[in-house]
C-alpha cells in the first residue's frame, strides 16, 4: 500500500493539523489530550454507534405492526432486516477503506448525513419496496459509520488500559443499543407508530454532526484506490447465501431454489478471496488473518452476532404472537438481558486486568450459548419467567462479557494503514 500522506483538516481550534509523517501522538490523539476532551470524543463515537445499533433492533418490536400496515408475508418481513444487514455487512469493508483514504472524521460525518436522511425515508415509507429499499440505503450509512467510529476510537486511545476502557464502553453501547432499541421500538410503536422510532434518528444525527465537526480529530488521508471488485463480490456473495437460507424456510434445504443461491454465494465468496489475494490495495488485507487471536476474534464475533440477530428477530415476535403482548410489553420483556448486560459490561476492564482476554471471552460465549440452548426449548405453553426471562439473563451476562474483548482482539496490533479494514 502506498504510504504517502496528505494533511487532514483540523477538527477544532484546539486540534492542530496532522503532520505528513504522523508521530505516535498523532496516531493516538487521546494520549496527549485532557480527560475531558477524550471523554467527549468517546461520547460522540458511542452515541453515533448507538444510533446505528438502535436502528438495527428498533424494528423488531414493530414487526407485527409493519406486517399489518404493509401487507408483508413472513418471508417478506424478514427482508426488512435482511436488506439492512446485507448492505451493512457487504459494504462495511468498502466503508472502512473510504475512511483510510479520505480521513475517518470526514467519512464519519458523511455517514451521519446518509444515515439520518435514510432514517427519514424509512419512517415515511408508503409501500413494501419503498420500506425495504430505504432500509437497504440505511445500511449504506451504517456501513460507513461503524468502521469510521471504531477507527477514530482506536486512534484516540492508546493500546492498554485506556483503550480497554474505551472498548468496554463501545461494546456496552453495542449490547445496550441492541436491547434498548427493542424497548424504545416497543414504546413508540405502542404510543405512536413504528415509524416514530426512525424519525428519532434525524435530530440525534444532526446533533452528532455538529459535535463531530467541533471536537473529533481528523486522521491523515492516504493515497490509494478502492477495491471495487472486492466490495462487489463481498456483497454479491453474501446476498445469495442469505436468500438461500430464507428460501429454505419455504421450499426446504434440498430444493433448487435453495441450493442454487447457496452455491452461487459460495462461488462468489471464493472469488472474493482470490481477488483479495491478488489486489494491490485490497479492502480485506489477508495479512490481518496472520494473527491467530485476530482471526479467532473475527470468526467468533461473526457467529455470535449471527446468533443474536436471530434471537432478537424471533423472540420479539414470539412474545407478541404467543403471549399476545403489546409492542411496549415486548420491548420491556428484554429488560432482564439489558440490565444484566450493563452490569457485566462495566466490570469488563477490571476483569480483563485480573484474568486476561481468553477466560473472559470463553465465559461470555459459554453463558450466551447456554442461554440460547435454554431459550430454544420454548413452546406455546412456556411461561415467560422460566422460558424467556431467565435465559435472557444468561445471554445478557454473556454479551456483556464477550463483546469488548472480542472487539479489542480484532483491532489491537493492526497497522495504521489497515485500521479501517481491521
Amino acid at each position: 500500500m502506498n504510504t504517502e500522506h496528505e494533511t487532514g483538516a483540523s477538527g477544532a481550534a484546539t486540534v492542530t493539523a496532522a503532520p505528513r509523517t504522523p508521530t505516535a501522538a498523532a496516531q493516538n490523539p487521546g494520549a496527549t489530550r485532557g480527560p475531558a476532551h477524550t471523554t467527549l470524543i468517546l461520547a460522540i463515537i458511542c452515541i453515533s454507534y448507538f444510533m446505528v445499533i438502535l436502528d438495527n433492533s428498533i424494528v423488531f418490536t414493530g414487526l407485527p405492526q409493519i406486517r399489518s400496515d404493509m401487507g408483508l408475508s413472513e418471508t417478506g418481513l424478514s427482508w426488512i432486516t435482511n436488506a439492512y444487514v446485507l448492505i451493512f455487512g457487504g459494504l462495511l469493508l468498502l466503508g472502512a477503506r473510504a475512511g483510510d483514504l479520505f480521513g475517518h472524521r470526514r467519512v464519519f460525518l458523511f455517514s451521519l448525513v446518509v444515515f439520518s436522511a435514510t432514517s427519514l425515508l424509512v419512517g415515511a415509507a408508503q409501500s413494501q419496496w419503498w420500506l425495504i429499499g430505504a432500509r437497504a440505503l440505511q445500511g449504506v450509512g451504517a456501513a460507513v459509520l461503524a468502521p469510521s467510529a471504531l477507527s477514530l476510537l482506536t486512534r484516540s486511545f492508546a493500546e492498554g488500559q485506556a483503550r480497554n476502557r474505551a472498548m468496554a464502553a463501545y461494546s456496552a453501547v453495542a449490547g445496550l443499543g441492541a436491547a434498548f432499541g427493542l424497548v424504545v421500538g416497543g414504546l413508540v410503536a405502542h404510543l405512536i407508530s413504528w415509524r416514530a422510532g426512525f424519525f428519532l434518528n434525524v435530530p440525534i444525527g444532526i446533533v452528532m454532526m455538529v459535535l463531530a465537526v467541533r471536537f473529533l480529530p481528523e486522521t491523515a488521508r492516504r493515497r490509494g484506490r478502492f477495491d471495487i471488485a472486492g466490495a462487489l463480490l463481498a456483497t454479491l456473495g453474501s446476498t445469495p447465501l442469505v436468500l438461500g437460507m430464507v428460501d429454505a424456510a419455504d421450499f426446504g434445504w434440498t430444493a433448487p431454489l435453495t441450493l442454487i443461491p447457496l452455491l452461487a454465494g459460495a462461488v462468489m465468496l471464493g472469488l472474493f478471496v482470490r481477488v483479495e489475494r491478488r489486489a494491490a490495495q485490497p479492502i480485506v488485507p489477508l495479512r490481518l488473518f496472520a494473527s491467530r487471536e485476530r482471526s479467532g476474534a473475527y470468526v467468533t464475533r461473526m457467529l455470535y452476532m449471527g446468533a443474536m440477530m436471530g434471537f432478537f428477530f424471533f423472540t420479539a415476535q414470539f412474545v407478541q404472537s404467543v403471549y399476545h403482548w403489546t409492542p411496549l410489553q415486548a420491548g420491556l420483556a428484554f429488560l432482564p438481558m439489558t440490565l444484566v448486560n450493563f452490569v457485566f459490561a462495566v466490570q469488563v476492564p477490571r476483569l480483563l486486568q485480573r484474568a486476561g482476554r481468553p477466560p473472559i471471552v470463553l465465559t461470555g460465549v459459554g453463558l450466551t450459548t447456554a442461554g440460547m440452548v435454554w431459550l430454544s426449548r420454548i413452546d406455546l405453553h412456556t411461561s415467560y419467567l422460566t422460558g424467556v426471562a431467565l435465559p435472557m439473563v444468561l445471554i445478557g451476562a454473556g454479551q456483556g462479557l464477550a463483546l469488548a474483548p472480542l472487539t479489542s482482539s480484532g483491532v489491537d496490533g493492526v497497522a495504521p494503514a489497515d485500521a479501517g479494514a481491521g
